[in-house]
């Protein structure tokens, strides 16, 4: 199941020894994308790291797999601008949802025309794989958007830079996110088909 890890440093849900709550942190921390375990413990995020198989990170496949609904499942998408000086911009929406690149990322990255970063791209301006991208630890100057909505879901699942683990959080803790913008109409409701 899930190994539970929350920051200050206690372990969420129990009171372990000592030696023990010292194992575990370090345990979940060697688990973690560096990166992405360097800015949980600067940002002071709460979270829970869910142990995943690698083959089933991409979010449809994970809700599927482990029984999640995706307006609980968030996608952290690299935006990058086409036209104009290259930039590149981090979107959070709600699994259940499309983001809105050409009527409102445009608009938020000043630019003409974007496009969803290419995956090659995305690992290199991050150093994660597509299926664990995160909102913690991108580049320091990559402005984050997030659907409004986010702040106040009681909880969200979260790439966390790898394959195998997601993170778990409360939205409220998106708030940590220093350089985070919420939007309204980031995204909209996928059409269903029946």
């Amino acid at each position: 199941m899930a190994a539970r890890w929350a920051h200050n440093p206690k372990v969420a849900g129990s009171n372990p020894a000592p030696a023990t709550k010292i194992c575990l942190i370090l345990f979940e921390v060697f688990r973690l994308h560096k990166k992405v375990a360097l800015a949980l413990e600067e940002l002071g995020i709460i979270y829970e790291l869910l142990s995943i198989d690698p083959d089933f990170a991409d979010t449809a496949a994970f809700c599927i797999k482990y029984n999640y609904p995706l307006e609980h499942s968030g996608n952290t998408i690299i935006v990058a601008s086409k036209k104009g000086p290259e930039r590149y911009v981090a979107c959070i929406i709600q699994a259940s949802t499309i983001l809105n690149v050409n009527k409102v990322v445009t608009k938020l990255m000043d630019t003409k025309k974007a496009s969803f970063a290419s995956s090659d791209k995305v690992e290199q301006l991050t150093g994660m794989l597509i299926g664990g991208v995160t909102p913690f630890g991108l580049p320091q100057e990559m402005v984050v958007y997030a659907d409004q909505e986010l702040r106040t879901i009681d909880y969200l699942i979260l790439g966390s830079g790898d394959r195998s683990t997601k993170l778990k959080i409360a939205g409220i803790e998106l708030n940590k996110i220093p350089n985070i913008c919420f939007v309204t109409e980031l995204s909209s409701q996928k059409d269903i088909l029946t």
